[in-house]
């Protein structure tokens, strides 16, 4: 479907027999796949939408870089929920996806029957402050390989791609095996769109929402807002309990054991607290 002059790929399961959901997925660059556990959530009546953002996944490439920001993935969201007539939406949000979420509330919650963030920031300074701290505990040898390949700037050597997979696999996906959804999603990650709002990696954000940060303003939503988040989440905990202290009346639940990826990790529990969530919302 034409979103904003380009095409856009979704995908939709279920009925709105008690309302929509719709899913924000992660990266900046990323793909839907990997959130397709939330299409879990049907079976308990609700339609349950997921799309590629511009430049990601089966979605349309535009050439023009300065298309990706944030700005203009809030209007996206706006313009597919329009498009596709979905009426008041629970929005959730993983990862950068909660972050787009946060953004999207502060310009259009009335269009919003509840926001959850999954993963999601407020602040990527103090995301990247802990990604620091989590990176700084990771074995000494696989930080000299991460330091070796940083200083040349060789961020796509097969050794650093290595060391980078640790840290995925502790505060990523914990699970011996990732689901194939998560590696495809890992695997077909948009470089224009990744490198151009994060960065090279996870863990070393230099591109345009460096300093993207709207703790001062988080106050003013005032949708039902569930806060979610690993024990071991690369976006951590404190930055989960930094949004929920400031937005009134929201729930925080940290998954213990769990890390970026609650929803592969810890399926059944998540599916329940986000379904509970969602029928008082």
């Amino acid at each position: 479907m034409k979103v904003l002059g380009y095409r856009l790929f979704y995908k939709s399961f279920g009925t709105p027999c008690r309302g929509t959901i719709l899913c924000l997925h992660g990266g900046p660059g990323a793909t839907h796949d990997y959130l397709l556990p939330l299409a879990d959530l049907a079976k308990d009546g609700y339609r349950v939408v997921f799309y590629d953002q511009l430049g990601c996944g089966r979605s349309e490439v535009p050439r023009d870089k300065q298309l990706f920001v944030p700005e203009r993935y809030v209007e996206e969201v706006e313009a597919f929920r329009k498009q596709m007539k979905l009426g008041k939406v629970h929005v959730i949000g993983s990862s950068w996806g909660g972050m787009l979420a946060i953004a999207y509330a502060l310009k259009y919650q009335r269009n919003m029957r509840s926001m959850t963030t999954v993963g999601g920031l407020h602040s990527v300074p103090l995301t990247t402050q802990e990604m620091s701290r989590m990176k700084n505990e990771l074995p000494k040898d696989v930080r000299a390989v991460m330091d070796k390949y940083e200083a040349a700037g060789d961020y796509e050597n097969p050794a650093y791609s290595r060391a980078a997979m640790v840290f995925y696999k502790k505060h990523v996906c914990r699970l011996a095996v990732w689901p194939k959804e998560l590696s495809y999603s890992f695997d077909h990650v948009s470089k224009p769109v990744y490198y151009t709002m994060n960065g090279p990696n996870e863990f070393t954000i230099i591109g345009n929402i460096r300093y993207w940060d709207v703790t001062d303003k988080l106050g003013s939503i005032v949708v039902p807002t569930l806060v979610l988040t690993g024990e071991f989440d690369e976006v951590s905990p404190k930055v989960g309990g930094a949004i929920h202290r400031n937005i009134r009346g929201s729930r925080l639940v940290v998954f213990s054991g769990c890390s970026h990826t609650p929803f592969w990790e810890n399926r059944k529990t998540f599916m329940n607290v986000v379904s509970g969530f969602l029928g008082s919302a």
